[in-house]
């Protein structure tokens, strides 16, 4: 039997390194993302095909479009085995009276009402196909541990992943339900740019980041999907080693 995946915010960085992983343990791959020609670009950059492969415009923040995207994948593949809640947004650095409220409500409404919107129906779809089950993923971050100044709404918006995260574990056991973490830091994306020239610490000073290759965290993400379903990788964190986060840094 075909398994099948859904990976959200796939047209780059973490996203498009997990879904290339997927496909490459065997997993046929929807890409999600809210630009469809992004994960197009990302689908023939990764070398797969029209039958391994599918591209589906989602802005997960938005009821009707993660409905489009279930119906599409049901229609299709009649069964969904593991998604991959990714996508997500950053804001800059900024105290929180500096922090209009909808800065706040749009990283609030991708981050977690996103993921929330994703596992409802992707938990849904696996409660009822035959063989019931399957795995939901949460991408949540080492701010879901420890924040960075300045980043009230993301923080809180990964904290509560952790929560969301814990629950579907529990809500899944009666139908072979997994649902792990991965707490991802300082990944080579496009934000790492800014990480590895210099970020503000906690003490107020700039420094420098080690940053690692993004593909581990696909690696990392294709471990835990390929895990059977009668084991689970609750929470994993996964970092570049000498990252400021555990101790003093």
């Amino acid at each position: 039997m075909n398994k099948i995946a859904l990976v959200t915010g796939a047209g780059s960085g973490i996203g498009k390194a997990a879904a290339r992983a997927l496909l490459d343990i065997g997993f046929k791959t929807v890409f999600a993302g809210r630009r469809a020609n992004v994960l197009e670009d990302a689908i023939a950059d990764i070398g797969a095909t029209e039958e391994n492969a599918l591209a589906i415009g989602c802005d997960v923040s938005r009821d009707d479009d993660v409905d489009t995207l279930f119906d599409t994948i049901e229609n299709r593949f009649g069964r969904l085995d593991v998604l991959f809640n990714n996508a997500g947004l950053g804001l800059t650095s900024a105290t929180i009276d500096e922090i209009a409220p909808d800065a706040w409500r749009k990283i609030i409404d991708v981050n977690l009402t996103g993921t929330f919107l994703c596992a409802r129906r992707a938990f849904g779809l696996m409660r009822q196909q035959q063989p019931m089950g399957g795995r939901i993923i949460n991408n949540g971050s080492i701010s879901a541990h420890t924040p960075r100044p300045g980043s009230a709404p993301y923080t809180a918006s990964k904290h509560a992943i952790t929560g969301l995260t814990k629950t579907i574990s529990l809500d899944g056991r009666p139908f072979n339900i997994a649902c792990g973490q991965i707490d991802i830091g300082n990944a080579d994306t496009d934000i790492a740019t800014v990480i590895a020239s210099g970020i503000q610490q906690a003490d107020g000073t700039i420094a420098a980041e080690p940053i690692m290759d993004v593909r581990h965290v696909g690696d990392a993400v294709a471990q835990m999907a390929a895990l059977p379903l009668s084991a689970n990788v609750q929470f994993m964190t996964l970092m570049a080693t000498n990252m400021p986060f555990v101790g003093r840094g």
